[in-house]
């Protein structure tokens, strides 16, 4: 156990590629999704939102959520993210086209007001 934490100390950034693929947990264990993508402003630098991939079968019909970034913990034993999110809450959820994913601030207004999450800008 002490390895993994020192595993995350030693590599406390990590490249947004490499977050992409990454599982997304609840509590419990259950796989809920995986990152599709992280949303990070352009002039802050500060990360918006995740947008998480759930649903449909080896990736054909799935959908894509935007999360807001605060509501995922990286869990190094799981090697994944956890949230406290329900699979329910996901699938009740604003969803997104992807190529909607990087436009403008009101495609992003649902999500937040979903989850009651404070907007980054």
């Amino acid at each position: 156990m002490a390895a993994v934490a020192d595993d995350v100390r030693a590599h406390e950034l990590i490249s947004s590629a490499r977050v992409e693929g990454t599982p997304v947990y609840s509590p419990k264990g259950e796989k809920l999704g995986t990152v599709h993508s992280v949303m990070i402003h352009k002039t802050t630098g500060q990360v918006a939102y995740a947008v998480l991939h759930f649903g449909g079968l080896l990736g054909i019909g799935g959908h894509v959520y935007p999360i807001p970034w605060e509501r995922l913990r990286y869990d190094a034993v799981r090697r994944g993210y956890v949230t406290g999110i329900t699979r329910q809450e996901i699938e009740d959820a604003p969803s997104l086209d992807l190529d909607d994913t990087d436009r403008i601030r009101e495609s992003e207004t649902p999500m937040y007001s979903y989850w009651d999450a404070k907007p980054y800008w």
